[in-house]
């Protein structure tokens, strides 16, 4: 196979890199910086109000960065001169992908499981606080967002991580 031009690999890492800062701050940013302020400043139905809000705008960013970094990490480990093949683990390289792979697919399926179970889960509950002015369903639900959200984090770490493996091989 003949290698593919320098200025197309350097565009795929600069994409990767860009998914990955895109992806990574927005965990952190959530789960440091608003999180901690809103649950000191707001009451529960308002936190849970603008928390979702701010999930609205994160998802489609969670959602877009992690098919940027399934497409650009395919195309750059298919480069790459230590590639043995899909789900090979003869190497430290491909033990460290492989790795990166199994926490990539964790991330997807807690990114899966927040946008599709809790986030709807969580305006549902919001609707019928209004009514019934119960919160402990909403207390329920932003415990298992957060615990989600630190879920992603730590696979992203993970992931970070066995990439620094992978690139020291």
């Amino acid at each position: 196979m003949t290698p593919p031009p320098v200025w197309a690999l350097a565009v795929t890492y600069w994409l990767h890199f860009l998914a990955t800062v895109m992806w990574v701050g927005s965990l952190t940013a959530i789960l440091f910086l608003f999180i901690p302020a809103i649950k000191r400043a707001l009451d529960l139905n308002t936190q849970i109000a603008l928390l979702d809000a701010i999930q609205k705008r994160f998802e489609p960013v969670v959602w877009f960065s992690l098919s940027l970094l399934v497409l650009t990490g395919l195309f750059q480990m298919s480069v790459n001169p230590h590639y043995d093949g899909f789900l090979a683990a003869s190497t430290q390289w491909s033990l460290a992908i492989l790795a990166k792979h199994i926490f990539g697919m964790v991330a997807i399926a807690v990114s899966a499981i927040q946008t599709w179970d809790v986030t709807p889960a969580i305006r549902r509950a919001l609707l019928v606080s209004k009514k019934t002015k119960n919160v402990e369903t909403l207390a329920a639900l932003q415990r298992r967002e957060t615990l989600l959200l630190w879920a992603n984090l730590i696979s992203a770490i993970l992931i970070l991580g066995a990439t620094a493996v992978a690139r020291a091989s």
